[in-house]
């Protein structure tokens, strides 16, 4: 038995009840991209439930549904990519991550400068992007490190490769590793950000390297790894995690080329195993772009491919389709949205047309896929498997 287990990158489902904390009151991800562009096409997961969640322009309920469905609430404070996913693997943040809206603190940056040798310049949050394109001349010029963060907790350094060799970049965020965690700042990412070209054509290079926080508990993937079932990583997984509880993972470039990847994954793999995939550009292309329009099509591309992620479904697999967090591209922010989550599910071995309900949080399906490879169960949630198992 496999479960194969897609995380849709920033695709929320409402805004959660705390949401007010956070300044996403009216944050709806998926219903304001299809008011933004009247409706959205999404047949397939329309019937596995979706369209059950909420009043979706474009997206009509079903009855009955293939599907099981409902939402999920996270648990643990923050609206991030490490924070959603290790809660959906079972581990629910007491402490959120700190974040630098106005920059990193000056005593940080100037031990961080004593200890590489090097000049820093930016300080701020910015989009990777357009910060190389601001300051590379000057990067260029001085081979002064180029330091942002973002809306998520991330301690980024961007060098062009041509001045900056890779291993003494990642060498560079190795230290400010070390400095933040002696420091006691606790940030999820230390991110090289490599790039080449001349300005103003700059290009990041594929050799970005994540340095993560390690996951604060046992997680669904320490657990199924233990006891002898391999987890197979697509995306940005084993970056997420730390490497830790990963047997494998497989990089992708891009939506397609992670559904691609995954359904090789469930071609070869016909053992017991967990291939769990994030899909990325939602987030990063469009919602903190505000691109309503390319965010909408991202999600029928991903709906269109449904079928044949469906199709290479053995009987006794189970596939499950949630998301992280919001990233609402119709609000004038561009940062995360705090919210709720859909959660779709579909198997040979799942009963058709079942609610969850709206789950108290994201580590119920962590405790679910436990539940149903019955390996110990994890620290946090609740399993729902009595309601959706035959």
């Amino acid at each position: 038995m496999r479960v194969v287990l897609i995380v849709l990158d920033s695709v929320g489902i409402g805004e959660m009840p705390d949401a007010h904390l956070y300044g996403d009151e009216g944050s709806n991800t998926i219903v304001n991209t299809a008011k933004a562009v009247s409706g959205l096409h999404l047949p397939n997961m329309a019937k596995l439930g979706l369209g059950n969640l909420d009043d979706i322009p474009g997206v009509e309920p079903v009855k009955p549904a293939e599907g099981i469905y409902g939402k999920m609430m996270e648990k643990s404070p923050g609206k991030d990519t490490t924070t959603g996913h290790w809660e959906i693997a079972g581990v629910i943040l007491k402490k959120p991550f700190d974040l630098f809206p106005e920059g990193f603190p000056k005593e940080l940056i100037e031990e961080f400068e004593r200890r590489t040798g090097r000049k820093v310049i930016g300080n701020k949050p910015a989009s990777g992007t357009e910060i190389i394109k601001e300051l590379g001349p000057i990067h260029e010029k001085t081979g002064a490190l180029i330091v942002y963060t973002s809306a998520d907790s991330v301690f980024q350094i961007a060098a062009k490769k041509e001045i900056v060799p890779l291993e003494e970049l990642y060498r560079y965020c190795e230290i400010a590793r070390e400095l933040l965690n002696e420091m006691g700042y606790k940030v999820a990412r230390v991110i090289a950000r490599p790039f080449t070209g001349e300005w103003p054509n700059y290009v990041r290079t594929p050799e970005r390297k994540d340095f993560s926080l390690e996951p604060e508990g046992k997680t669904l993937l320490d657990v199924l790894t233990e006891n002898g079932i391999p987890v197979y990583g697509v995306g940005k997984i084993a970056d997420i995690f730390a490497g830790r509880g990963v047997t494998e993972n497989y990089k992708t470039k891009d939506n397609n080329d992670g559904i691609d990847k995954t359904i090789s994954l469930m071609k070869e793999k016909n053992h017991d195993c967990l291939i769990f995939t994030n899909l990325v550009d939602f987030d990063t292309k469009y919602g903190h772009r505000n691109d309503p329009v390319s965010y909408a099509k991202a999600l029928e591309e991903f709906d269109a491919r449904l079928p044949e992620i469906m199709h290479n479904l053995n009987e006794d697999d189970v596939l499950f389709i949630t998301a992280d967090h919001g990233c609402d591209p119709t609000t004038p922010s561009t940062d995360h949205s705090r919210e709720m989550v859909p959660l779709l599910g579909y198997g040979g071995r799942l009963k058709k047309d079942v609610y969850v309900g709206i789950r108290e949080t994201f580590a119920d399906l962590g405790q679910t896929i436990a539940d149903i490879f019955g390996v110990p169960p994890l620290e946090n949630g609740t399993s729902f498997k009595n309601l959706i198992w035959e």
